[in-house]
């Protein structure tokens, strides 16, 4: 994520107050290896539970322009009842869940051990940072007060 692009904010700046900080985010953010779709659904629903609609705005855009449908993107917020979500998918919003939730569900065993049982460690590992980046882009952005609506696709590509 470039740190050249603000996007409106009625609080604070933080890319521009904080550049070092908000750049280090950016590069533990780029270092997540999964794939876009998955990493999208990941950022999707933490953003849904956090109420950050900034994020909400820029990952939505971004599934649609990988060519994520519109069915399965109005369908995140109820993955349980959705049958669009394959058994590794439905693994991945739990734990995400768990995780965004952790002082409610302090990520039951049952909710870890089916996502180990569809990832590797290697994978679960990802998953799980791909979980915490949304966790804290989502309380960096609703601190900040960063507006929805401005962002395009591919704005913050390096």
């Amino acid at each position: 994520m470039s740190t050249n692009t603000l996007i409106p904010a009625t609080r604070i700046q933080l890319p521009a107050i904080a550049p070092r900080q908000y750049g280090a985010m950016a590069r533990l953010s780029d270092t997540v290896d999964l794939e876009d779709t998955l990493d999208e659904l990941i950022a999707i629903r933490a953003s849904q539970l956090n109420g950050c609609a900034f994020c909400l705005d820029m990952h939505w855009k971004d599934a649609r322009d990988r060519g994520e449908t519109e069915e399965r993107l109005y369908s995140i917020a109820t993955w349980r009842e959705a049958r669009v979500f394959d058994d590794r998918e439905r693994a991945a919003l739990a734990l995400c869940e768990a995780v965004t939730l952790v002082a409610d569900t302090h990520v039951p065993d049952a909710v870890w051990a089916e996502a180990a049982a569809q990832f590797g460690p290697d994978q679960l590992a990802q998953v799980v940072f791909s979980i915490a980046t949304i966790n804290t882009w989502n309380r960096l952005n609703v601190a900040a007060g960063t507006e929805p609506g401005h962002y395009v696709p591919g704005m913050f590509a390096r």
